[in-house]
């Protein structure tokens, strides 16, 4: 669904599509009862003689099965790489915005030097560099942060054609449990989409959607929180992928934008929002996003396979939970960590400036 959105300037946002993967051979529903390597084989009775091929998605490639009792243990490094992905992420943005801070204020009296000295230089030629840097200073803080994060996802998608890379790609930029590596597809796989449209649809969300989740968290907060959502998204899809015995493989960005737009709605629950081809039809972000959710569950437990319903769903919880609690219990009690990094950097500085007068 794509929605457009008003809040003291117009936004405009959609939804993207983690994918599952029903254009090939699919492995028996539950679990087998001994844990082996299998070639991709014929297709369940019910899908027909052949495997159903699409352009859109990737081949899969050496997909294991395993028994009810390897559940728990399957899932075991996930979590704690979840757990520890997250810890590190929301860590090192509190790192990142005390040197942003201290850079800013060490760079003030600089700055005001360089104008100064700027009057006296011979300006720089070249209309296009003037225009790239007018168009750059144009864009919102939000904009600017996820130019980043969306050439990122342009160049996987790039990878994604050279025929040499299919095999990487798909064991590590796809994720599913019954795959020989699992923990890091669970970030890598939010930055990858092996179809043009599906890539610019899920940026086309993120560009709009990214100035009001900046405008709430900030720049470092931000980027925490879309990678740590990312990853948590993949992890519920594992989770789910084990319960039901089906282990497509699944990829693309789609679990932390419904993040994104989870929290713009929980934080502006009374905007009003638009389908972007029936602007005629509006109603507010907290409905939206109820729909949304309801869909989700709706799909998972009917098991439609149009889209990655775990994944979307785990992130649009996710989204709310951070929105509503997450930024006080996790962000606001980053101060020891903060602290404890001022003083390492005030014991180099220290160490340095003796070594220096010596």
């Amino acid at each position: 669904m794509w929605w457009s959105c008003w809040a003291r300037g117009q936004l405009r946002g959609g939804r993207g599509s983690g994918h599952r993967f029903p254009a090939y051979t699919q492995q028996r529903n539950g679990f087998r009862r001994a844990p082996q390597k299998i070639k991709p084989q014929s297709p369940d009775k019910g899908m027909g003689s052949k495997p159903y091929q699409n352009k859109l998605f990737p081949p899969v490639e050496e997909l294991v099965s395993y028994t009810s009792s390897s559940f728990p243990k399957r899932l075991v490094k996930p979590f704690f790489f979840t757990v520890g992905f997250t810890g590190c992420a929301f860590g090192s943005a509190a790192i990142w915005q005390y040197e942003s801070l201290k850079s800013k204020v060490q760079s003030y009296f600089g700055d005001v030097h360089a104008d100064w000295m700027d009057k006296f230089r011979p300006q720089k030629q070249g209309n296009l560099r003037k225009q790239v840097n007018k168009w750059w200073n144009s864009l919102s803080e939000g904009q600017r942060t996820v130019t980043g994060i969306i050439a990122a996802n342009i160049f996987v998608f790039c990878l994604w054609k050279i025929p040499a890379m299919q095999r990487i790609m798909s064991t590590y930029f796809t994720s599913t449990p019954a795959c020989r590596i699992i923990c890091a597809p669970l970030l890598l796989s939010s930055f990858s989409h092996f179809s043009a449209w599906h890539l610019a649809l899920n940026m086309y969300v993120l560009w709009t959607f990214s100035s009001s989740s900046v405008s709430f968290w900030g720049q470092e907060q931000f980027m925490a929180v879309y990678l740590s959502a990312g990853v948590f998204s993949s992890f519920v899809s594992y989770v789910s992928k084990m319960v039901t015995g089906r282990f497509d493989p699944s990829l693309g960005a789609s679990g932390a934008i419904m993040t994104v737009l989870a929290a713009v709605c929980t934080k502006m629950p009374e905007v009003q929002l638009a389908i972007v081809f029936l602007p005629m039809f509006t109603f507010t972000a907290g409905n939206a996003l109820k729909a949304v959710i309801a869909m989700d569950t709706a799909g998972l437990v009917l098991g439609w396979r149009l889209f990655d319903h775990a994944a979307h769903l785990g992130g649009a919880l996710f989204g709310v939970w951070y929105a509503t609690y997450g930024h006080e219990l996790v962000w606001k009690n980053r101060e020891p960590l903060v602290k404890a990094w001022h003083e390492i950097r005030t014991r180099s500085s220290g160490r340095r400036g003796g070594e220096g007068s010596q």
